[in-house]
């Protein structure tokens, strides 16, 4: 199925717009580097925590990362994190701690990634969820997978290494798969997952298995999740979604089978939906549109042909 069929609107995907920000993966194990940028009194610095940083509102009506100067920021030499440098040549880092940091004028406020990144420049949005997907590999790999040692952080935050065996170990990126099932009447399917409160649908989606290529996944997933048969399969785009540590794969499916059989244990319930069926169940409430920051709204805005509504939209 060709994705130019679709009326598709002109809206970013959330967290992949170009951030301007340059990695330089080659500086990270340069010490004396690292240092002397750290120092620099155009550095600007951000506190990550709970996968949440504050933000602020300008008077111009914009949203921004709150940041300091490297000499302003709380202490912290082992959980200071190199995010990269910007076309300026100002560098950012990131400190995780405990808890964010107390504002003198109360108006920052704490977010995470599915408010902030609806709200942030890319620049800030890209320094973010970089942070964020760091902050949890650092929480959840703090042991040796190989001898159960405790390991040490190098690389400026992007390795982890045993000084007991030596090895290293790098952040983990998950691939998973998302999709837009459309069968030969034009209708999208859509499930709500178990945990969802009533009348969230959206596409679905899960993991790729050892062994499994991204295609062949797509083909698994939505047949154990709703009984429905795969044919042709067309990759859309990727979106990083660091909940804790996913790559969003995202893709639209031709189904060659209608009939729907739920698992019943990750999908509680799944519907073909014309647009005018869509739209109907948008404007009564009977259905709730998936997040918009997620590329699963973006692949159904493809197939509808206009932006999803927002809670308080009249459609």
């Amino acid at each position: 199925m060709s994705t130019e069929s679709y009326a598709a609107p002109d809206r970013p995907i959330g967290l992949t717009a170009p951030s301007g920000i340059d990695r330089e993966a080659h500086n990270r194990l340069d010490e004396a580097w690292l240092a002397a940028a750290w120092s620099h009194p155009t550095t600007r610095v951000f506190v990550v925590s709970g996968g949440q940083a504050l933000i602020d509102d300008t008077p111009d009506g914009r949203t921004e990362l709150v940041m300091t100067p490297s000499f302003d920021a709380p202490l912290t030499e082992t959980h200071r994190y190199f995010l990269g440098t910007d076309e300026d040549g100002v560098r950012y880092f990131a400190l995780q701690k405990d808890t964010l940091p107390g504002r003198m004028d109360q108006s920052a406020r704490p977010a995470g990634l599915r408010e902030a990144g609806l709200l942030l420049p890319p620049r800030d949005a890209g320094l973010l969820v970089h942070a964020v997907a760091l902050e949890n590999w650092q929480r959840l790999h703090r042991f040796c997978s190989r001898c159960g040692e405790r390991t040490v952080i190098a690389a400026a935050g992007h390795i982890r290494r045993c000084p007991a065996c030596g090895a290293e170990h790098y952040p983990r990126t998950d691939p998973a798969v998302i999709m837009l099932v459309t069968d030969e009447e034009d209708r999208a399917l859509l499930g709500r997952q178990v945990h969802w409160p009533e009348g969230r649908f959206s596409t679905l989606a899960g993991f790729v298995e050892p062994g499994e290529s991204i295609e062949q996944s797509v083909r698994r997933e939505v047949l154990e999740e709703v009984g429905v048969s795969i044919g042709e399969v067309t990759y859309v785009a990727s979106q990083p979604w660091p909940f804790p540590s996913s790559l969003m794969l995202g893709f639209t499916a031709r189904a060659t089978s209608s009939e729907i059989e739920v698992d019943g244990e990750e999908i509680h319930e799944a519907r073909w939906f014309s647009r005018d069926d869509l739209r109907a169940a948008f404007e009564s409430g009977e259905v709730l549109p998936p997040y918009g920051i997620s590329i699963a709204a973006r692949l159904i805005e493809l197939w509808y042909g206009k932006p999803l509504p927002k809670p308080g939209d009249v459609v």
